[in-house]
């Protein structure tokens, strides 16, 4: 083994492939690790597989704003984010800002003023903080290792479920609303299909509520969302 630190991740999110693949081409370079999306949905399922260190975000996503896009990635993690955009107004720019991001570089940029401004946020984000293990009745949830177990058992869990559950064990005590759920876990185009939701908070209660027809943990407010309860 090397023993070498791991390189950063980057996630680039930009709907013109010509600046994606430059991009990608020239952090690889500076020897960061890519992942690339063209949309806000893959974005989102990208950054919920593999958690990257950084985000660089478009705000003319063909699916959703950029904007809208760092406002739901802050609603479950505090990855510094880069806003790039052709929109110059710094109303837009506020808005970037107040919705979560944490510098913003307006198109065209030079490459050299980019990567100094990663360099920046990869300085001021430090070492991650260790995440908490989450109690869920006899479950504990460890949010860094991405496990669930039950009384030293490993648990088996879906993707869909785990980025269910880690939505909600986010935001402990917090009523969130279905059309919210659906969004951060389904993406856009998800936010009236109630089914899917109803139908993994019951494989959740099933795997991890010590009563599951009486839970105590994953509650459901009708009409209203679903909330978790430590």
């Amino acid at each position: 083994m090397s023993g070498l630190p791991a390189a950063p991740l980057v996630l680039v999110v930009d709907d013109e492939p010509q600046l994606l693949r430059t991009l990608e081409i020239t952090l690889r370079a500076r020897r960061y690790d890519v992942r690339t999306a063209p949309s806000a949905a893959a974005a989102i399922a990208a950054a919920t597989a593999e958690p990257p260190d950084l985000v660089v975000v478009d705000l003319g996503l063909p699916d959703l704003d950029g904007t809208e896009l760092v406002r739901r990635l802050r609603g479950w993690t505090s990855v510094p984010i880069l806003v790039l955009s052709g929109r110059s107004d710094s109303g837009d720019k506020v808005e970037a800002l107040d919705a979560g991001a944490d510098d913003y570089v307006t198109k065209p940029f030079g490459m050299d003023e980019l990567l100094a401004r990663l360099r920046a946020l990869g300085r001021r984000s430090g070492p991650a903080e260790d995440q908490p293990v989450v109690r869920v009745g006899r479950a504990a949830v460890d949010l860094a290792s991405r496990r669930v177990s039950v009384e030293g058992r490993d648990v088996r869990l879906t993707p869909t479920e785990w980025r269910l559950l880690e939505v909600l064990v986010r935001h402990p005590g917090e009523l969130l609303s279905q059309r919210t759920l659906l969004a951060e876990v389904w993406g856009p185009g998800y936010e009236t299909a109630q089914g899917n939701l109803r139908l993994y908070v019951g494989q959740l209660r099933k795997k991890l509520e010590p009563d599951p027809a009486h839970p105590r943990h994953l509650l459901n407010e009708p009409g209203l969302g679903y909330r978790f309860e430590p």
